[in-house]
């Protein structure tokens, strides 16, 4: 059996996909093999994938329907490793060489380690590194930025219920054994899931991470995360797994208030938005409470302050209509 199970779950990543699976085969650790999954592509994906058929440790597994969520495909692939370690390689990433014989070699060195992850470079849409990605702002941004193992519930407390610690899946290798006790992915969940998971798996042991940059992170039009940031079911998805980290560990409410007025910030302008749908308002009062005990409390400074962020808006752009409406009078002069 192989120590390591690689999964990667493509959808529509043919442009991407050559540069990923060269950068797996290519890893100083080789005792793993490479279960490379497919949702239902519309592009060339398939047939990149199906190159790789004959190479004795690669597993293909292409759906029939697509599934509708990249974590059911998590799971499906964790399902069918066999290695005591997984790292899910996401179809558009890609990593440097040493990444998984570093990250193996930190959970081979303790037993209580539930999973170890690295620092990331963001890659934009042209294939250019241009930075690390942050996983927190400050004021704990220095946190990241050498190696540490930490308390699971721990890193609950502090960080997990204020946000997703892991930016990237690409950056993790952890164990089966304790995916699997997790439950593995919510399904449940389109866009948070991967928080709600590291943050479940965190509570059954250490969190190791390790500040070199050795995965490179991909944005570009069609990721998950750039797609969501625009959608206020990003924020009911953050509210719902906020509460969830409360309900695990009840001293991270304490830690939590430290970001609530940001967070009135945040869903008051998404409960009076007209393009917000009516489920999606629902599900953000339905958490809201436990985020937030007292949220009435700040509403009023909220509701102006979103008030006078429309106004502006909407006096800039009467203001840039009248002034390209008079250099065209202008030019009539």
């Amino acid at each position: 059996m192989p120590t390591v199970s690689i999964v990667v779950p493509n959808y529509n990543h043919s442009r991407f996909l050559p540069k990923r699976i060269e950068s797996v085969l290519r890893q100083t650790y080789q005792d793993f093999e490479l279960v490379l999954l497919d949702d239902c592509s519309t592009d060339e994906s398939r047939t990149i994938l199906s190159r790789y058929a004959s190479n004795p440790r690669v597993r293909l597994e292409f759906n029939k329907v697509n599934s509708g969520t990249s974590f059911k495909q998590w799971n499906t692939g964790v399902r069918m490793a066999r290695g005591e370690y997984v790292w899910i390689a996401e179809s558009d990433d890609y990593a440097d060489e040493p990444l998984l014989e570093r990250l193996v070699g930190i959970l081979e060195s303790d037993s209580k380690i539930s999973y170890a992850y690295c620092r990331s470079w963001r890659v934009n849409g042209d294939g250019e590194v241009d930075g690390l990605i942050s996983a927190i702002g400050p004021p704990d941004l220095a946190r990241w930025s050498s190696d540490y193992v930490a308390d699971g519930k721990e890193e609950c407390r502090l960080y997990f219920v204020r946000g997703n610690v892991v930016p990237n899946a690409s950056a993790v290798v952890f164990r089966k054994s304790v995916y699997d006790a997790t439950g593995g992915a919510d399904e449940h969940l389109r866009l948070c899931g991967d928080w709600k998971l590291w943050a479940g798996m965190a509570l059954q042991g250490k969190v190791a991470y390790v500040s070199e940059p050795l995965n490179y992170y991909r944005f570009h039009g069609a990721t998950v995360r750039t797609k969501s940031e625009k959608d206020a079911r990003y924020l009911a998805e953050s509210f719902q797994v906020m509460s969830w980290v409360m309900k695990q560990v009840p001293a991270a409410r304490v830690m939590h208030k430290r970001i609530r007025p940001w967070l009135t910030g945040a869903w008051v302008p998404a409960l009076l938005s007209s393009h917000v749908p009516i489920d999606v308002k629902r599900a953000i009062v339905r958490e809201l409470r436990y985020v937030d005990p007292f949220p009435f409390k700040r509403l009023a400074g909220a509701v102006l302050l979103a008030m006078w962020l429309k106004i502006r808006k909407h006096w800039r752009e009467i203001a840039a209509h009248s002034t390209s409406a008079g250099e065209m009078g202008g030019v009539g002069r």
